[in-house]
């Protein structure tokens, strides 16, 4: 009995074994999966950006213009043009019965310092009829209230009265939670400081609750997908459909020429 005993313990002991090595066999499995994932997304960088400088590169009879990091480049969306920026695009377009170009100054990994050195010179030399901005998600990494405070100042004072700027993106985690709390706090006096209105992004999103991270994600976990980047735009309509229909009433459609019968 004794032997059989052991032999039923050494043989469950394996079994266990066998299941854990089996599950960290999974385990690093995903883990090599997210990694190619996200060198996959990366290597969109360009491409996106290259996409945008182009878009910009067309006429339209209003002007739109975009400051922002990776989500407003569209990163993990199916295309470019599926970043909450191209859905706030095709919506105004959709409002005003105007064509619309869009200037998409945004750059990938942008924080707010950056912005300020890079975007926000760009932009001094444009004259937009809408302006949206969402930035500071990539400073939350490193955050530092002061310099926050100090360069979402200096991006706010530069925008136009009427611009729309989003609150900080949700992020799930409590440890991020606690500092995106702070710096929402931060952005929301600064904005009220200036008369802008802001865009309640975080609500929004938090809003979605597991459903959001279930399928609003693309596979870099990180990213979000096409789905997820209408959620972001949804946050911004309400605002810029208020905006762009005060100052751009919806074009007539022109009646048909005689010829237009005819044809």
């Amino acid at each position: 009995m004794g032997n059989k005993r052991n032999v039923a313990l050494v043989t469950a002991g394996l079994s266990t074994v066998g299941v854990g090595v089996g599950a960290w066999a999974g385990i690093r499995k995903a883990q090599a999966r997210l990694e190619q994932s996200k060198i996959a997304i990366n290597e969109t960088l360009p491409v996106n950006s290259k996409w945008w400088r182009d878009a910009a590169k067309n006429d339209g009879e209003l002007l739109y213009v975009a400051i922002g990091d990776s989500a407003a480049q569209g990163i993990g969306a199916s295309a470019p043009k599926n970043s909450y920026v191209g859905v706030i695009a095709d919506h105004i377009r959709s409002t005003t019965g105007r064509t619309v170009r869009v200037v998409n100054l945004s750059v990938s990994g942008a924080t707010v310092a950056l912005a300020v050195a890079d975007q926000l010179p760009r932009f001094a030399d444009l004259k937009p009829d809408i302006v949206t901005a969402a930035i500071g998600a990539n400073d939350i990494a490193a955050f530092d209230p002061a310099l926050f405070e100090a360069g979402i100042r200096k991006v706010f004072a530069a925008l136009p009265d009427d611009a729309v700027v989003s609150d900080l993106p949700y992020f799930y985690l409590p440890k991020n939670e606690k500092k995106v709390a702070v710096g929402n706090r931060i952005l929301r006096e600064v904005a009220a400081e200036r008369g802008l209105t802001v865009a309640p992004l975080h609500e929004t999103m938090k809003r979605q609750g597991l459903r959001g991270v279930l399928t609003q994600f693309a596979e870099d976990l990180f990213h979000p997908n096409d789905h997820g980047y209408r959620v972001w735009a949804s946050a911004f309509l309400p605002a810029v459909t208020s905006r762009v229909g005060a100052k751009f009433p919806r074009k007539p459609k022109s009646a048909p020429t005689p010829a237009d019968a005819t044809a």
